[in-house]
């Protein structure tokens, strides 16, 4: 298939290429797909200590879903607000699961393009992917979307949301998520825990100015969570409690040997700074 992928947005392509210098399951590939006019300037910063953190810590973030799914039943897995990650495509070709992948209707349309592209044979499926829109903030396509899911618990995840949501639209979606799982039992791992924190924190995201105005025009700063103490207060608030915390080790990271060349001297006595959590949350 000659797809035209333009209609990815800048801050889609740019988290796409960093994941491409990791091990994670076929970003690589769907980096390569990207036209080449539209990724001109992206890794302009490659050769900056700050753009290899981001790319640490966007691995980090992935890989610690991977951690808190392995010892739970995941017959059933929706993601939510997947953007252009291939978790779900992974997981079908390994697992006998039935994996519901979802983004809003622009995103996930260019997703399922870029999965035919690079499903080497749908016959080898060990389980079923689908790609599907979804805003999982509205009750009605979410209830929609997980009516397809078969009796027997669901678990729930997702990379990045909730930075872009205000209380009242997170509160909207922990309802979504709570309802589903008392019905079905499950849990939810959501790699979305942010807090409010110091300018090295955040400058250790945001490297280029186009960055602090994507972060600014969303209020990302303002939606992150008050601190982890908060954080915990709020979802157990909307029913849940704090099951599991994911604990990453950045030595192990594949995106670690473009780093280490990179940090001062000094550098064991200045770890990275915790950018955010990932838990694994039950309904309760």
């Amino acid at each position: 298939m000659n797809k035209n992928y333009d209609s990815i947005s800048p801050s889609a392509r740019s988290l796409l290429i960093m994941k491409a210098h990791t091990d994670i399951p076929f970003a690589e590939e769907a980096a390569a797909m990207l036209p080449k006019e539209g990724t001109a300037g992206i890794e302009d910063n490659s050769n900056a200590l700050g753009y290899w953190v981001r790319v640490l810590h966007f691995e980090g973030r992935y890989k610690s879903i991977d951690m808190l799914m392995q010892d739970i039943d995941t017959k059933s897995v929706l993601e939510i607000s997947s953007g252009f990650s291939f978790r779900g495509l992974d997981m079908v070709l390994h697992h006998p699961v039935h994996y519901i992948d979802t983004d809003l209707p622009g995103v996930i349309e260019t997703k399922a393009a870029f999965i035919a592209d690079m499903l080497p044979d749908p016959a080898a499926q060990k389980g079923i992917l689908e790609t599907l829109p979804m805003n999982a903030v509205d009750k009605k396509e979410f209830e929609e979307v997980t009516s397809r899911f078969a009796e027997g618990p669901v678990t729930v995840v997702n990379e990045g949301l909730m930075m872009y949501l205000d209380t009242e639209e997170k509160k909207k979606l922990c309802a979504n998520v709570h309802k589903l799982l008392k019905e079905h039992g499950g849990y939810w791992i959501t790699a979305d825990v942010y807090v409010k924190g110091l300018d090295e924190q955040r400058r250790a995201v945001t490297s280029s100015a186009r960055e602090e105005q994507f972060f600014a025009a969303h209020n990302i700063e303002e939606n992150k969570f008050e601190s982890y103490e908060q954080a915990e207060v709020f979802f157990r608030e909307q029913g849940f409690e704090l099951d599991k915390e994911a604990v990453i080790d950045y030595t192990q990271m594949s995106a670690v040997k473009h780093i280490m060349p990179l940090l001062p001297p000094d550098y064991e006595s200045r770890p990275l700074p915790k950018m955010q959590a990932t838990w694994r949350l039950k309904a309760i």
